[in-house]
C-alpha cells in the first residue's frame, strides 16, 4: 500500500479500534437481546435468535427491527450502548500510528456516534476528523451501499484514494467495489454462510492486519 496515494483513512469501531478481547460488543449483544425480549415480548432464546438473524439478513439487528417491526431507533441505540466502558484502556501506540497517517481520518460505525465518541475517548483516540454513526447515514447500516455513499458524500473524498479498515469481511465488499483499498482487521471467525466472502481469499480483501497497530506502524516507517 502506497500511503502517499491515500487521502482518507476510514476505520470501523467495534473490534477494530479496540481489541476483540475487551468483549465490549458482548455487553451490547446482551442488551440487544434484552431489548428485543421487552419490545417483542419474546423469551430469551427466541429474542437472541432473532437478534442474530436480523444481523445476518439486514446488516444489523436494529435495521431488522426497523424494517420488520417499525422500531424507533433512538431509544434502542441509547439503551444497548449503555455499557461499562472501563474495560477499555488508552492505547498511545495505536494513537501515534493513526496520527502519523497522512490525510484525513474518520470513523464509520454501525453504532451511534455518541457511543463511538465514548469508545474513542476511553482509548485515547478522540482526535478523528469525523465520526459517522448509523444516525449520520440515515440509519442505513454497513454493508448497505447507501451507508458508504453517504459518508463519501458528506466527507467529500475520493474513494479511489481511500482505505477502509474493518473486522467484518462482508463490510469490505462495497468499499472494494467503490475503489477503496480494504484491510481486514483481526481474526474474523469463519462462517459457512459467508464462505463466498472468505477473509483470506476474497478479492475484496486487499490486506489482512492481524494487529492493527503493527500494520499501521509498518505503513508509516
Amino acid at each position: 500500500m502506497q500511503t502517499e496515494n491515500i487521502q482518507t483513512w476510514i476505520f470501523d469501531l467495534d473490534n477494530t479500534l479496540y481489541p476483540a478481547e475487551a468483549q465490549l460488543f458482548a455487553q451490547i449483544e446482551r442488551r440487544m437481546t434484552a431489548y428485543v425480549m421487552r419490545e417483542l415480548r419474546l423469551a430469551e432464546d427466541a429474542a437472541d435468535e432473532l437478534r442474530d438473524r436480523y444481523w445476518r439478513q439486514h446488516g444489523t439487528t436494529l435495521a431488522g427491527l426497523m424494517a420488520e417491526h417499525g422500531l424507533d431507533p433512538l431509544p434502542y441505540l441509547r439503551d444497548v450502548h449503555d455499557i461499562d466502558f472501563s474495560v477499555l484502556q488508552p492505547d498511545p501506540r495505536l494513537a501515534q500510528a493513526i496520527r502519523a497517517l497522512p490525510g484525513s481520518k474518520i470513523v464509520h460505525t454501525n453504532g451511534d456516534s455518541r457511543y463511538a465518541r465514548r469508545v474513542l475517548q476511553s482509548r485515547g483516540l478522540d482526535f478523528f476528523d469525523a465520526v459517522f454513526g448509523v444516525e449520520e447515514v440515515d440509519f442505513h447500516p454497513k454493508p448497505d451501499a447507501r451507508a458508504y455513499q453517504s459518508v463519501i458524500a458528506q466527507h467529500r473524498f475520493d474513494p479511489n484514494r481511500a482505505v477502509m479498515f474493518e473486522d467484518d469481511p462482508r463490510n469490505l465488499l462495497v468499499p472494494h467495489g467503490l475503489g477503496m483499498g480494504t484491510v481486514l482487521v483481526g481474526r474474523s471467525p469463519y462462517r459457512p454462510e459467508m464462505a463466498e466472502l472468505d477473509q483470506d481469499h476474497g478479492p475484496h480483501v486487499h490486506f489482512h492486519a492481524m494487529d492493527l497497530t503493527s500494520f499501521l506502524e509498518e505503513l508509516v516507517t
